[in-house]
């Protein structure tokens, strides 16, 4: 593997975005709107980072099946570096299907844990200038190594199925630089009732905590500055929400490796996350550059984010 900006690590999953004019109920039949199929999970993290112009690598387990198959051809042509990725004999491709209405979504998915974990396909630190990684109930020891090896480490939280939101799986942050939650997964796995409560209780155990809370906006604090930033979500019409918080994630890593200030990465982060809620999909709504500049056409009153995307858009 050449050298990387970023190596991401998670599960993997084949995506089904079923558009709803409201809320299914038991006994009942209602027809979608609209549907789309598209890498999901860590990929949404890869293919958002690699939209972004980051050389972006990716370690996961494939089922070696049709929605593998379908998912690795994907990320293949969106650039992204699999050579730490695996296909499995025997083991399905974890599905998602989501059905998103109300302007937001309820998942459902098929599938069981992956047959190698991410410490068992990253048993060297990887060559990249940053690591980022969905943590949770299975070990993580390889984020120690990269951070020792001088990658930054970014981490998120995915929803918990057995609604435990055991605070063991905090313990993991001692190996990271920066975590972002949204505001519920914050909120249950601290026991407090607010993001802000959350944030500053996270920000005991890890240097920088971005909290994303949907149309509420974002919030970030730097423990070791004791910098505050709140910025407010961008006003967009929402017809899926599915991998919102992993776009969001990613336009901040990519912000971070520019070496912007911490209030314009929040802000960069949260609109990269707006543009991808307008339309079905995870992986596939993420932004591309030829989105960002639209908006940036029509929006020259953020002077700050102007900027930006000027100075980057050539990536």
């Amino acid at each position: 593997m050449h050298e990387l900006d970023v190596v991401v690590s998670g599960l993997v999953f084949q995506d089904l975005v079923l558009g709803l004019p409201t809320a299914p109920r038991p006994g009942t039949e209602v027809w979608a709107t609209e549907s789309h199929e598209s890498p999901g999970g860590i990929a949404n993290f890869a293919v958002a980072l690699a939209r972004l112009g980051l050389r972006t690598g990716m370690a996961a387990a494939f089922g070696a099946d049709a929605d593998g198959d379908r998912v690795w051809t994907d990320l293949t042509a969106e650039g992204i570096d699999l050579s730490l990725s695996r296909r499995l004999a025997g083991w399905q491709t974890p599905l998602t299907v989501a059905l998103a209405y109300d302007n937001d979504r309820a998942l459902v998915t098929r599938g069981t844990p992956p047959l190698l974990s991410a410490d068992e396909l990253i048993t060297t630190p990887p060559a990249a200038r940053a690591v980022a990684a969905h943590i949770g109930s299975w070990p993580n020891e390889w984020l120690a190594k990269a951070k020792a090896a001088g990658s930054v480490v970014f981490a998120d939280v995915g929803w918990d199925p057995t609604e435990q939101w055991d605070p063991a799986v905090l313990d993991q942050l001692q190996h990271c630089d920066v975590f972002l939650p949204n505001a519920d997964e914050a909120m249950y796995y601290t026991r407090t009732d607010s993001p802000e409560q959350a944030m500053r209780q996270l920000a005991e155990q890890v240097p920088l905590v971005v909290v994303s809370n949907g149309a509420a906006g974002a919030t970030a604090l730097d423990a070791s500055t004791g910098e505050q930033i709140a910025v407010p979500a961008y006003a967009v019409p929402a017809a899926d929400t599915t991998g919102a918080g992993d776009v969001f994630a990613a336009g901040f890593i990519a912000a971070t490796l520019w070496e912007l200030p911490l209030a314009q990465r929040v802000r960069f982060a949260a609109l990269t996350a707006a543009l991808s809620v307008t339309r079905l999909g995870g992986a596939d709504a993420a932004p591309r550059w030829a989105d960002l500049v639209a908006w940036q056409a029509a929006h020259p009153e953020d002077h700050h984010l102007q900027a930006l995307i000027s100075a980057h858009s050539g990536r």
